[in-house]
């Protein structure tokens, strides 16, 4: 696997609001964990959306990563400007991770016009990459339940992988930081 696409729940859906919520270290760990093992396999690119929540936070997990490794990550945005109505933090959060990604290019040269373009950018992102890390859990159904779909109708006619991370992989990492504490 060449390149990975991470998606998950947008930071509300997990009742995350403020940046130094101590559930995003979990989500955090568990995608390192997963991640470093797909980088150490030649792992290449990392593709995410640039949505707020678990592909930003990814986003900062790969920069954890370049430290030791030689991967690369795309922000590939739906439309133009999709920032353009988040608040001055979450915009500057947005900002700081498009700075340091290698590629950033969105699929649609326009702004936002339709949720076709949201659709279309699942299909793209699952058709340009051997794979697709995604938190989601089908107990708790959210904005990821579009990108899974997707992947697995492409699974059935392309080899595609699907590694699903679900909230007891983050309760499990967040109980096993507590016990080695």
């Amino acid at each position: 696997m060449k390149v990975l696409y991470i998606t998950g729940y947008k930071a509300y859906e997990y009742g995350i609001f403020k940046k130094d919520h101590p559930g995003i270290k979990y989500i955090k760990k568990v995608l390192k964990q997963r991640l470093t093992s797909f980088i150490e396999d030649g792992l290449e690119w990392i593709i995410i959306s640039g949505q707020l929540g678990t592909e930003l936070w990814a986003a900062e997990v790969v920069f954890e990563c370049k430290k030791e490794y030689d991967v690369k990550l795309a922000v590939i945005t739906p439309y133009l400007n999709q920032e353009e109505s988040w608040n001055d933090e979450n915009r500057e959060f947005y900002q700081s991770i498009i700075a340091k990604a290698d590629l950033v290019e969105s699929i649609y040269k326009s702004p936002y016009e339709s949720p076709s373009q949201l659709k279309m950018k699942n299909m793209f992102m699952i058709h340009k990459s051997d794979g697709m890390m995604i938190i989601y859990d089908e107990e708790k159904e959210g904005s990821p339940k579009f990108a899974m779909a997707e992947a697995k109708k492409y699974r059935l006619e392309h080899d595609y992988l699907i590694f699903p991370l679900t909230f007891d992989d983050l309760e499990a990492a967040a109980q096993e930081e507590q016990w080695s504490d």
